[in-house]
């Protein structure tokens, strides 16, 4: 099961920090990551990590004004995400892998999803 939270009004060039805390069948041993779906539009990939935390991988969209990070202690994946712009607002879905350890874009390779928390960036 996994809950996130963080998601809120922000303006543009300001920045805000997503969390998502795994629990029950989850693992810190397998890659997390994030995915967002704006209004109208396809899921897209945003940013993963691998179980040990060390390797990352994140779209172009969002290269270098987004990092991802997981406390393996807490079984939690954090997303700070700075520069925002209007375009970046989605609802956010943490996800979590069963069986993939290295940071993966592809939504299947995501055994858990979280319900998701809304980001708005205000022009």
């Amino acid at each position: 099961q996994l809950q996130a939270c963080g998601g809120g009004l922000v303006q543009a060039g300001g920045s805000l920090r997503l969390s998502c805390a795994a629990s029950g069948r989850t693992s810190s041993s397998y890659a997390m990551g994030w995915f967002r779906q704006a209004p109208g539009k396809e899921r897209e990939f945003v940013a993963s990590i691998s179980g040990s935390g060390f390797s990352t991988f994140y779209a172009d969209s969002v290269k270098g004004r987004f990092t991802i990070s997981r406390d393996n202690a807490k079984n939690a994946v954090i997303l700070q995400m700075d520069s925002l712009k209007p375009e970046d607002t989605s609802i956010y879905y943490c996800a979590a892998s069963s069986h993939t350890t290295i940071p993966t874009t592809r939504s299947r390779n995501f055994d858990y999803w979280g319900p998701g928390t809304l980001v708005t960036v205000s022009s």
